[in-house]
């Protein structure tokens, strides 16, 4: 405890440091500030129907995702998810289209117009989307005439999105820690309470459970929160001994050498790609709820405990780890990196043998990383067929746990390496804290 209080009292000795964690926290306070904004002509008393389905279904993660936002019709109510949305199309252009592969290659000036062509996309996103978000607005709670209210409405809400991406972009700049994984982050902490409290109420109810059944779901979600830290971790490097066996080349040295590869090597960024994904066809119809208009396979996508659901959102991560890991890790720049460096890997020859024996590790070491990550992804769903609810049981694993931890571990590396800059302790033992690979905003 004495020698956390002396790094907590280093860290504000660094002015630089002070200066980015004021910074931040400032930033994120405008952001929580202007959640609380109801949109001009909406009676904040009248909303209990956009809360109630705001509290279920696929709805409930996007109200998480705002940090209460959708649910109280606040002027940042779309969130950060479209500009998700539209660096997710982006980044699947770049794999197709000729034209974006170019703009990845020429450095700084391609990102700047990557950048710009990512600002444009979101805002078409946004026009769509927010006429299907003021559907949900019961009339009862609106004070201003219809025409006038909906063409408001939806200036003001594509306006708050782009500025809470402007946000996210000075706390990049100016501040610590990735500035859309910590907005995101913020708000799913700020349910957190929420959650907590209603399911300690709910279990305190004569058929909850009690105290006992509370405390058991804690220690539970205890050891999800350490597995999911292991999860968004991996591990830090490869024996090449092991990664032989894996591609079934026995005749290894007898030296231990690394490979720098990880198990998990695309973080959480699958779960972020593929929940962005499964939003989109809430996107193109009506949201749930009676008179709704929704076709079987939209209210099928709307079921957030549903088979097809669950089962369609296991296989996009498996994919996207795939899709991920392949965009942010090359074998063929690692194997000349080796070379270039004047290493290499016993018992394989330089060159393109050393390209197919990475790429062979690569894919193999993924399949059951992606697998695990998918399955943590999904497993607020069976806590909510064991009865938690969905509040609470959105922390039992899935994109908003996954997404905590490694927002932190992120944010935490930043402010160790500022630490260790100046030749102070660090914030662990060891003076290292592993962060993940990729980021929300790096999407």
């Amino acid at each position: 405890m004495k020698k956390f209080i002396e790094t907590v009292k280093n860290i504000f000795k660094i002015e630089d440091l002070r200066a980015r964690i004021l910074y931040t926290l400032g930033i994120l306070l405008i952001y929580r500030l202007g959640s609380k904004v109801v949109l001009p002509g909406v009676n904040p008393n009248e909303l209990a129907e956009l809360q109630d389905k705001a509290s279920q279904g696929v709805l409930g993660i996007l109200d998480m995702f705002s940090g209460g936002a959708f649910s109280s019709a606040s002027i940042f109510a779309l969130g950060i998810m479209p500009y998700i949305s539209a660096s997710i199309i982006i980044q699947l252009l770049g794999i197709a289209v000729p034209y974006f592969q170019r703009l990845q290659r020429e450095g700084e000036s391609g990102r700047r117009k990557i950048n710009q062509i990512t600002r444009y996309l979101t805002v078409i996103i946004l026009i769509f989307q927010a006429p299907t978000y003021l559907t949900q607005i019961p009339e009862s709670a609106r004070v201003l005439p219809g025409m006038f209210f909906t063409i408001s409405s939806i200036i003001i809400l594509t306006t708050g999105t782009m500025f809470v991406m402007w946000l996210g972009e000075r706390i990049t700049d100016k501040g610590i820690g990735n500035g859309i994984s910590l907005i995101i982050m913020i708000g799913i902490i700020a349910r957190m309470p929420f959650a907590l409290s209603g399911e300690f109420y709910a279990r305190m109810e004569k058929s909850g459970g009690g105290l006992v059944a509370f405390l058991v779901e804690i220690v539970f979600l205890f050891l999800v929160f350490v597995i999911s830290i292991l999860l968004v971790q991996g591990t830090r490097r490869i024996p090449v001994q092991y990664a032989k066996r894996i591609v079934g080349n026995k005749q290894y040295g007898g030296v231990r050498q690394y490979i720098p590869l990880k198990v998990n090597s695309a973080g959480v960024m699958p779960i972020i790609f593929a929940q962005a994904i499964m939003f989109l066809p809430l996107t193109f119809a009506r949201y749930g709820g009676e008179g709704g208009g929704m076709s079987a396979f939209v209210a099928a996508f709307a079921n957030f405990t549903g088979f097809w659901y669950n089962f369609v959102f296991g296989l996009m991560i498996v994919a996207f780890t795939y899709f991920y890991t392949a965009i942010t890790i090359n074998p063929q720049r690692m194997a000349e990196d080796i070379r270039k460096n004047g290493g290499f890997i016993p018992g394989v020859k330089p060159g393109k043998k050393t390209v197919e024996f990475l790429d062979n590790i690569l894919s193999r070491i993924t399949l059951p990383g992606s697998i695990f990550l998918a399955f943590v992804a999904i497993m607020p769903a069976f806590a909510m067929l064991a009865g938690v609810t969905q509040s609470f049981a959105q922390f039992y694993g899935g994109t908003s746990l996954l997404i905590l931890v490694g927002v932190v571990l992120d944010t935490l590396q930043q402010i160790e390496s500022h630490l260790l800059m100046r030749h102070y302790d660090g914030l662990m033992k060891s003076g290292r804290v592993k962060g993940r690979v990729g980021s929300v905003a790096s999407v």
